[in-house]
């Protein structure tokens, strides 16, 4: 048997370790990736704010080549389900199975002048960007947002603007610095529901951060300094940090499993798609709840859904055990800022909601040690 996996993100790492453990030398797993560096992205805001050092969270990927998987790195060009191939810029694979983990693209370009005015920290060398012009602020208005739905990790547009407020009044300017949020949810991590989002809202309120809520970017005017708004309302900024427009890779959208979402559709316990013998996970799904809403996109549903995929084909291919399903649950670390933070957790496909809290206690320096061991752990593991 041969599986192809697409993406050696937190997917794609943990689906080759488990089939790889499992699996003898008469079955071959080959992982395919376009970046040479991996970075560990929990911790680019951290970079942003100079507490890392891109070298301290960047690992090469030749060392997740381990017995019986093949690391290839090149671009996926062409995913052809109907003939069982994929087609990268070192060549075409066949495969027998086929794990898609390609997460998601940045789309700048979707919002007039977006590309030109806004920062972000959805990758490691935007988050450096990020990092020399909070250096250089002195003072003025800064604006952070979320330009549309859905995007990566819910909670880092709402984590970035509590570490900004820190990093300001470590460097004794916050009283020159005001800072905005925009989103065009009804409530911060709605899907989580009204707990959490209300949690974290009086924190931005305590913090004396301005919230503008169910508003939607439509452009950016750098020249003039301001953000507008669908209905011609808009924010004046000196400095903008906005989470980009997210789409699927080019491959992924010419391959025909995209649903009406525009990501692909799968079994939501299962991640099977429309072809048997082809699996998607973590950020390139699109996976709709109970309640009509859309599973956040976060690394800690793509370990939990790879996990399910591996079993699966396992059993499939040695012909014995029980298939699993994936029970929707996660949970995820909201940093606050002055060394705390908080642990949100819950199940998502309970109904007729998602049950998800913040838990005891709320915001705590114990949460904070906790993401950073988390981050050692990932980091060792892995690499």
């Amino acid at each position: 048997m041969k599986i192809v996996i697409l993406g050696a993100g937190i997917g794609g790492q943990v689906a080759s370790d488990l089939l790889s453990k499992e699996l003898g030398e008469n079955h071959d797993i080959v992982l395919i990736d376009k970046n040479s560096q991996y970075s560990f992205a929990p911790s680019f805001l951290w970079v942003a704010m100079g507490w890392r050092e891109p070298a301290q969270i960047t690992r090469n990927m030749n060392k997740l080549k381990k017995k019986n998987v093949k690391y290839v790195n090149a671009e996926v060009l062409k995913i052809a389900p109907a003939e069982r191939t994929v087609e990268t810029s070192a060549g075409k694979f066949a495969y027998d199975y086929l794990v898609i983990a390609l997460g998601a693209d940045l789309d700048t370009d979707t919002i007039p002048g977006f590309s030109k005015s806004a920062y972000h920290a959805y990758s490691l060398e935007a988050a450096m960007e990020f990092r020399e012009q909070i250096r250089r602020f002195s003072g003025g208005n800064i604006v952070i947002g979320i330009s549309s739905l859905p995007f990566k990790c819910p909670a880092a547009p709402y984590e970035t603007a509590f570490l900004l407020d820190y990093y300001f009044r470590q460097r004794k300017l916050r009283d020159k610095v005001e800072l905005q949020f925009f989103t065009p949810e009804s409530l911060p991590m709605p899907v989580a529901g009204p707990v959490v989002g209300n949690a974290v809202k009086q924190i931005l309120e305590t913090r004396q951060i301005a919230y503008r809520n169910n508003v939607k970017l439509a452009s950016v005017d750098k020249d003039r300094g301001k953000v507008v708004f669908e209905g011609s309302t808009s924010m004046d900024f000196d400095l903008l940090f906005a989470v980009p427009p997210h789409r699927t890779p080019k491959a992924v959208r010419e391959s025909g499993l995209t649903g009406e979402t525009g990501w692909i559709s799968v079994d939501r316990k299962t991640f099977r798609t429309s072809y048997d013998d082809v699996y998607a996970v973590g950020d390139v799904t699109g996976i709709k709840l109970a309640n009509g809403k859309m599973l956040p996109k976060a690394g800690v549903f793509a370990h939990g859904q790879s996990s399910v995929v591996a079993h699966n084909i396992l059993s499939e291919i040695k012909h014995h055990g029980e298939r699993k399903e994936w029970k929707g649950e996660g949970s995820c670390f909201i940093e606050t800022g002055f060394g705390k933070a908080a642990m949100a957790k819950g199940n998502f496909y309970a109904e007729p909601d998602p049950v998800v809290n913040i838990r005891w206690p709320r915001v705590s320096r114990v949460w904070h040690w906790y993401k950073i061991l988390f981050e050692k752990y990932w980091l060792s593991r892995w690499f």
